[in-house]
């Protein structure tokens, strides 16, 4: 057995969602509409900071007012403190449910929010772009009930994203996802459904899903290595389970980055989420006064993270990548980004570390055009995104046995290059038959002797 130190330098690669829902529901005069039956969603805008106490207190709820654009370091610092402490937040209302009749009516209410003082203009001006962006990808699904789909979701995910605003959310280390009275869950998963165009979305070897499922029954820990493509990915996931693997979907934990903690835009739809919060080596040292205290509370997670492994029939979801997959520059191709060795060596020796047997899967997901993420990684919270219908992939391939893939292996290094390129290959072959089958229009034909594909 290998043993494990839990300690930052053996977790600060470790990264990810980058950023981890039944049927229709209704909450105080808000109704989410599902067509279908959808999971993490969009965000843009600038980020709050929660001014918060130094003291370690379980959940809390700090109603605070709506936050300006600009904020200082020390409430920044105290922020990183609460991550660090383990602090969580409760849900809390104090401001009358969002109810509009139209589309003038709700972009009207943000537009006085701002005249008001009470929001800030840079967040206005996200929520009425993530409005325009909706609709318009909505209306491109063809659905002949659209404009009720719009007008629902949106009025929800509005109300969901000012009322946290003015109430803050504070996530823990690890954060289980809401499910009442408010079920975020769902309000994620039926927000982006009518994003998908399920009837060009393909599954690959599903039956691997029903062997996992045996493995939790067992007690066992599955760690899904996997590319990340866009903040919806555990949406996707869900929505492309929900029929065959429901219980898969709802239970899968996502080793989330601080961004789809903090944007506003993106919180609500992380609350419906179990995450693992950390702070991603991509923006880790964005600001040189917050590294240590990033460092402490990426510790605090690495330990939740121990303690989720020794409890057994965990399912972790993690891209090693430490991030969303780019275009190529040149070519604007897209890929799967390559894997950090040694956050998978990390992953691998904490799961063996656990004494639960551990059983690591190489996951492929195609899905960039629903909500691509902006060309280049910015220290800025808040981008521009464009949503569209699209079909989707999603692609799981045998389980890797280290021992086979290493045993040619003379040093560590190779121990662990050899690890990581089994399973990033096994990612990439399935990604390009998800490729040939969406993209190029073969579908179910873009099988091969590795890759079965059905539809959801």
């Amino acid at each position: 057995m290998t043993t494990y130190t839990a300690s930052l330098d053996s977790f600060k690669a470790i990264l990810l969602l980058s950023a981890t829902p039944p049927l229709a529901g209704s909450y105080l005069g808000g109704r989410i509409f599902a067509p279908y039956v959808g999971a993490a969603g969009p965000s843009t805008s600038r980020p709050y900071i929660l001014p918060l106490d130094r003291r370690r207190a379980g959940r809390r709820c700090t109603c605070v007012g709506f936050l300006s654009r600009g904020r200082s370091m020390e409430a920044l610092k105290r922020s990183v403190i609460a991550s660090d402490l383990g602090a969580g937040g409760e849900v809390c209302r104090s401001r009358p449910p969002l109810r509009a009749r139209s589309e003038e009516e709700l972009l009207s209410y943000v537009r006085k929010e701002v005249e008001n003082g009470r929001l800030s203009s840079d967040i206005a001006h996200g929520l009425e772009e993530l409005y325009h962006n909706y609709r318009k990808a909505v209306v491109q699904s063809g659905l002949p009930e659209a404009d009720e789909i719009i007008h629902s979701n949106m009025t929800v995910a509005f109300d969901r994203i000012l009322m946290d605003i003015e109430s803050p959310f504070i996530f823990g280390p690890h954060h289980k996802a809401i499910r009442e009275p408010f079920d975020y869950y769902m309000f994620g998963q039926n927000y982006i459904r009518p994003l998908l165009d399920f009837k060009k979305s393909y599954i690959g070897n599903i039956s691997l899903f029903s062997e996992i499922e045996q493995h939790l029954q067992q007690g066992h820990n599955i760690i899904l290595f996997s590319n990340h493509q866009t903040e919806a990915d555990p949406a996707i996931i869900a929505l492309l389970l929900e029929r065959t693997n429901p219980r898969i979907a709802e239970s899968m934990v996502f080793v989330a980055g601080d961004r789809v903690v903090t944007d506003p835009l993106c919180k609500p739809f992380s609350m419906g989420r179990n995450l693992l919060c950390v702070y991603s080596k991509n923006h880790l040292f964005d600001d040189p006064e917050l590294v240590d205290l990033k460092k402490k509370a990426n510790t605090r997670s690495l330990k939740e993270l121990a303690v989720l492994f020794k409890s057994g029939s965990q399912i972790i979801w993690i891209a090693p990548s430490g991030g969303r997959d780019r275009p190529d520059p040149e070519t604007g191709e897209w890929f799967p980004a390559p894997f950090d060795a040694s956050s998978l060596d990390n992953m691998r020796r904490l799961a063996e570390h656990s004494g639960v047997p551990g059983h690591f899967y190489p996951l492929a997901l195609l899905c960039y055009d629903v909500m691509p993420p902006p060309a280049q990684v910015t220290k800025e919270i808040g981008e521009q995104r464009k949503l569209s219908h699209h079909g989707v992939g999603l692609s799981i391939s045998t389980e890797i046995n280290f021992n086979e893939v290493t045993a040619h292996c003379e040093s560590k290094d190779e121990v662990k290059g050899a690890f990581s390129m089994a399973l990033h290959n096994a990612v990439t072959e399935q990604y390009n038959i998800l490729k040939s089958a969406i993209y190029e229009l073969q579908g179910l034909n873009a099988s091969d002797s590795k890759v079965s594909l059905s539809q959801p």
